[in-house]
């Protein structure tokens, strides 16, 4: 049975959900909503398919893990009632299919109830003060439909559909049976009619005045609302009677709409802003008060118990630490927003790495889990990164064709190669002496560049794969070079002549390739999930391994001593094989979209994985892994009979003990000891 990999941290927020970072009643963590997740652990140190929320500590520097599953698809809101003893949680699935309520135990750990009756999306969640009831919207497919339940029974009490689409509702802070319901086109004032189990609404009399409502916020006394609109403006309604008062800001209207809404004691209001302003307007004047600009739209808005401070997360994955006086923020956590394209370690240094993405490069450190450099090229997509040996350089490929070098601690341009691929540099690899690059594009084309001080000049273009080139490794002699295309085909280049040495098919599209650290075979993927072991000295396919039932496989790694691989894919899952017994012995589960790269730490103490739903995750390599050590001696060589007249196999195991090659020997009879190990690898494979 396979293990579980252990998670050491994630590195993961998507601020895109309003109102999915919410600071709990204790003071001491976080949720985040954070679809790069599938289950519920927390920060920052922080499945089956099992979508995550997550705790986080952004106050304390103690790291503990905690994960609740339960979600099969990305989370859409979550809450947490008013005393901090429940979570709710909702998602959002595939046309026609139920979308599931969670209500989670928060000291417990554990699950209370699933609810079902909602289909495609669960829009809006709210629990009564006195947490007996919780509220729940659907989506447009769903009729919009507003279901009370009981949180003690888990059933549902009251139900009733909405003629117009309505984007978020909440309870009064004072009374179980009266709701805000915020259309798109109004307010309704919701009151529950527990004899006659209905639900009964008054619309909010706005006159003429038109909007498109998005948020809501109540005060304390349940006596006024505040509802934000996509126009910029923030709307005050008396509550007993239904009607609106007065409209805020007086003269300068919010850009890209109000997104979110907090309230302080003294009735001040906070707004978020698509264009990431946070200001603070006076409930006596209605006038803006202080603001700060925030990088990315703010989404979400939650205070501490004392109200002097608060949280803010942005669109572009961003929590911010604000006071409420000034509204000076302090950067607290920032990740990626959208799709990592690859991860790499500087050689053979395991203290930092680097991720790409769109629009930037980031290294990370690896101890702390903070961010230490930020590389940014606007409206570009950078799909491939790798460092120089001397660890000079972070030499990146982007979708504009071009190769730019980036100096790892200051992030300055260094050098940029101009036209280095049409229509993008898709994959590369640097040579162990820093003199040469190996490139990649979406055409197929595989070339050599060879770095100088001052100029970079291209060596060799060849043009043999007719689709992209996704993967690139060279071999540490310097000498050979892989390339891995989408055509099919994976082909062995010697970068001294430039010529083909070695073509490899397979009804594939490949989408990796490694050497073995022996350098006698080859490991591929692609989108046949299938992981397959070749030998270099022919070519030949000598094993064969089903990498993923669900989805093709996209990225591998393996380790220094060549003893065990970690493959990952569209299953969203990390797996770490044994080489020569071809078994998965150990299972991460935690992405919630495709992983795209996974690399090994130099020192071999931790897997690096990163996802389409723009998330690395962290984990600890298992001790019996990094206490294994390759065998001194070559594997067994087994001789096979058939005999003729049965036509069984009969099989004699003889166990041969070759010294390693010593000085003297020569290189090429080494690799011939080594190709006669790997058919046996393949022969016993294939038994």
């Amino acid at each position: 049975m396979n293990q579980e990999l252990e998670i050491q941290a994630v590195i993961g927020f998507t601020g895109k959900v309003t109102q999915g970072l919410i600071l709990h009643p204790d003071n001491e963590v976080n949720f985040i909503n954070i679809f790069p997740a599938y289950y519920l652990p927390t920060w920052i140190d922080h499945c089956s398919q099992t979508y995550y929320f997550t705790i986080i500590n952004l106050f304390k520097v103690t790291i503990y893990t905690i994960s609740l599953r339960g979600h099969d698809n990305q989370i859409s809101v979550i809450t947490v009632s008013s005393s901090g003893d429940y979570v709710a949680s909702g998602q959002k699935t595939y046309m026609g299919f139920q979308a599931d309520i969670i209500i989670w135990d928060f000291k417990e750990r554990s699950m209370i109830h699933r609810l079902k009756l909602h289909k495609v999306l669960i829009q809006s969640l709210t629990f009564s003060f006195n947490e007996l009831y919780l509220a729940s919207l659907g989506g447009v497919d769903d009729k919009n439909m507003l279901i009370i339940w009981d949180i003690q029974a888990g059933k549902a009490l009251y139900g009733q559909p909405n003629r117009d689409p309505v984007n978020q509702i909440a309870f009064f802070n004072k009374s179980d049976d009266k709701l805000i319901s915020v259309l798109n086109t109004g307010v309704q004032i919701l009151t529950i009619d527990k004899q006659n189990k209905k639900i009964q609404s008054v619309d909010v009399n706005f006159g003429n005045v038109k909007r498109v409502f998005t948020c809501v916020a109540i005060d304390q006394n349940d006596l006024f609302c505040y509802c934000g609109t996509k126009t910029g403006d923030v709307f005050e309604i008396q509550m007993d009677r239904a009607i609106y008062k007065r409209l805020a800001p007086v003269k300068k209207l919010f850009s890209l709409g109000v997104a979110c809404l907090g309230l302080l004691p003294n009735g001040d209001i906070i707004v978020g802003a698509g264009d990431g302003t946070i200001a603070k307007v006076s409930i006596q004047t209605m006038q803006i008060t202080a603001s700060s600009d925030l990088l990315g739209g703010v989404t979400s808005i939650t205070f501490t118990n004392d109200h002097t401070h608060f949280f803010s997360g942005t669109s572009q994955s961003n929590i911010y630490w604000l006071d409420t006086e000034k509204l000076v923020p302090e950067l607290r956590n920032t990740c990626h927003y959208e799709r990592i394209n690859d991860v790499a370690f500087p050689h053979q240094y395991s203290d930092v790495f680097a991720t790409s993405s769109l629009n930037d490069i980031r290294v990370w450190n690896a101890k702390n889990r903070q961010e230490l450099l930020r590389i940014q090229v606007p409206n570009l997509e950078c799909w491939a990164i790798g460092f120089m040996n001397d660890g000079k350089s972070i030499v990146s490929g982007w979708n504009d064709g071009k190769i730019r070098a980036f100096l790892p601690q200051s992030g300055r341009l260094m050098y940029v190669i101009n036209d280095a691929h049409i229509h993008g540099c898709t994959s590369l690899a640097c040579t162990s002496d820093c003199q040469r690059i190996v490139s990649g594009g979406s055409e197929g084309e595989v070339r050599v560049w060879e770095i100088g001080k001052q100029t970079q000049t291209m060596k060799a273009s060849m043009k043999e794969h007719r689709g992209r080139v996704w993967s690139i490794q060279v071999k540490r002699n310097n000498d050979q070079a892989v390339s891995a295309s989408a055509d099919g085909s994976c082909i062995i280049w010697d970068l001294k002549s430039f010529t083909r040495v070695m073509c490899l098919f397979e009804s594939t599209l490949f989408k990796m390739v490694l050497y073995h650290p022996e350098e006698s075979q080859l490991l591929t993927t692609g989108s046949d999930r299938k992981v397959t072991y070749w030998e270099t000295f022919d070519g030949q396919a000598i094993r064969m391994l089903d990498g993923s039932e669900e989805g093709e496989v996209n990225a591998l790694a393996i380790t220094k001593e060549g003893e065990h691989f970690v493959s990952g894919g569209e299953d969203k899952e990390v797996k770490v094989w044994g080489y020569d017994e071809g078994i998965c012995y150990f299972k991460g589960q935690g992405h919630s979209g495709t992983i795209t790269r996974i690399t090994i730490s130099p020192d071999q103490k931790t897997i690096v994985s990163v996802g389409a739903e723009g998330a690395i995750f962290m984990w600890k390599v298992p001790e019996q892994i990094t206490n294994s050590k390759a065998d001194n001696e070559l594997p067994t060589v087994q001789k096979q009979q058939v005999a003729k007249s049965d036509q069984k196999i009969v099989q004699k195991s003889v166990q041969v003990t070759d010294p390693k090659p010593q000085d003297g020997q020569s290189q090429k009879s080494a690799q011939q000891k080594s190709a006669k190990a790997s058919v046996k690898s393949g022969k016993s494979s294939k038994k």
